[in-house]
């Protein structure tokens, strides 16, 4: 059974920075593909980053394109996103997901495993 479990979430004032930290189990995450997510209130949740297994291709929205870095770290089974210049409208329920087979990047389906958040709220 795969877990993933987000963590690192908080309250940063903007122009500041956060590490948010997916630690799995159950499967390597070196084999499949991770994502980022994020679901501000009364809107749907929309796609932040994503990397790819094998060579870790990585993959950003628009919005968080040159602010945010997604990576991970092999020995711990873990993926991170780096979260810099935040802004206001970056606040929102961070979700990682994950899956091993062939998908759209971008789309919520192609997930099969998901964490069950973390808060990120910045302030002006």
């Amino acid at each position: 059974q795969v877990q993933l479990v987000e963590s690192g979430g908080g309250l940063v004032q903007a122009g500041g920075s956060l590490r948010l930290s997916c630690a799995a189990s159950g499967r390597t995450i070196s084999s499949g593909t991770v994502a980022w997510f994020r679901q501000a209130p009364g809107k749907e949740r929309e796609f932040v980053a994503a990397i790819t297994s094998g060579g870790g291709n990585t993959n950003y929205a628009d919005s968080v394109s040159g602010r945010f870095t997604i990576s991970r770290d092999y020995a711990k089974n873990t993926a991170y996103v780096q979260m810099n210049n935040l802004k206001p409208e970056d606040t929102a329920v961070y979700y990682c997901a994950a899956s091993w087979r062939p998908l759209n990047l971008r789309r919520t389906g192609g997930y099969d495993y998901w964490g069950q958040g973390t808060q990120v709220t910045v302030s002006s």
